[in-house]
């Protein structure tokens, strides 16, 4: 028998059914791998089934279902020596794109089962919460300010029903009512100014975008795009920019590679696509934190 698989789905991910994750399970025990399969149920329980996986010598982990899912297992095993391979079930399956995994269950399962073993960098960002501080790994983005403010007013049951017209509709909410506090972010040691930023670890943002066109998820670094402007104009401005990859050309935008990153003002935050808290926070990289399989 080969090394045990730990199956951890999320059965209510858009593209979720049990159909999908039956032949998954299927494909894998076919491929000679013992299956421990595990269900979410709600918000954590990736993480902690992740967690007590990774205490089994030489099991890898499937997580199959959306970039938050993702997150959440790569929060429950980071620094350990477990391997993480997904089945993209999601929303807008950004992870998947970025590393040209198969949406299918057949593809990401033989791409699970034979693709090599990378060591990957993950953003890892602090912050204040209910007077306790709390730590995070993402490794896609994290977005402050309008991009966190729209997350967090994402309606998670639209979510599972019509996918990215969620995100799309609390989006323009947000911008008929946004009206932002500037925030001041200490980089490299140096200081600028900014209403709203994307700090990326992978170069996708929302499917095939890309805002932070160099980022990469074995590169050390963060890829940091400060937008100045604060009008609602702006705005969409900048998302025109980036729908026409040309929002790097402008010139009320800030973009840098950087190590570490502090946040100081009041904004909302969001990593992966979910909604994490508030600023002040800071964001560093830790090097070779995940073993991804792709």
């Amino acid at each position: 028998m080969k090394a045990p698989a730990i199956f951890i789905a999320n059965p209510v991910a858009k593209g979720a059914s049990e159909r999908k994750i039956q032949k998954a399970i299927t494909l894998l025990r076919l491929a000679g791998h013992e299956v421990s399969v595990y269900l979410t149920e709600k918000k954590g329980d990736a993480e902690d089934f992740a967690k007590n996986a990774s205490k089994i010598s030489e099991s890898f982990i499937i997580a199959a279902g959306g970039d938050g899912t993702f997150n959440e297992v790569m929060n429950g095993i980071a620094n350990t020596d477990t391997k993480m391979a997904i089945l993209p079930m999601g929303t807008t399956n950004v992870l998947a794109k970025e590393l040209g995994i198969p949406e299918d269950v057949r593809g990401a399962i033989n791409r699970a089962l034979t693709g090599n073993v990378h060591s990957v960098s993950l953003g890892c960002i602090a912050f204040v919460r209910h007077a306790s501080r709390v730590t995070r790994y993402f490794c896609l983005m994290a977005g402050i300010g309008f991009d966190g403010e729209a997350v967090y007013g994402v309606d998670e049951s639209l979510k599972r029903c019509s996918g990215k017209g969620a995100y799309i509709l609390s989006g323009l909410k947000t911008l008929m009512k946004y009206s932002p506090e500037e925030l001041t972010f200490i980089v490299n040691r140096n200081t600028y100014t900014g209403y709203s930023a994307i700090i990326g670890k992978a170069s996708k943002y929302g499917g095939h975008f890309k805002i932070t066109p160099d980022a990469n998820l074995r590169d050390p670094h963060l890829s940091l795009f400060i937008m100045h402007g604060k009008r609602r104009r702006d705005i969409l401005r900048y998302v025109y920019g980036i729908f026409m990859a040309s929002h790097l050309t402008f010139r009320d935008i800030t973009y840098l590679k950087a190590d570490s990153i502090r946040v100081e003002g009041n904004a909302r935050i969001q990593i992966d696509g979910d909604y994490l808290g508030t600023t002040p926070a800071t964001i560093t990289v830790v090097p070779h934190a995940l073993r991804l399989v792709y």
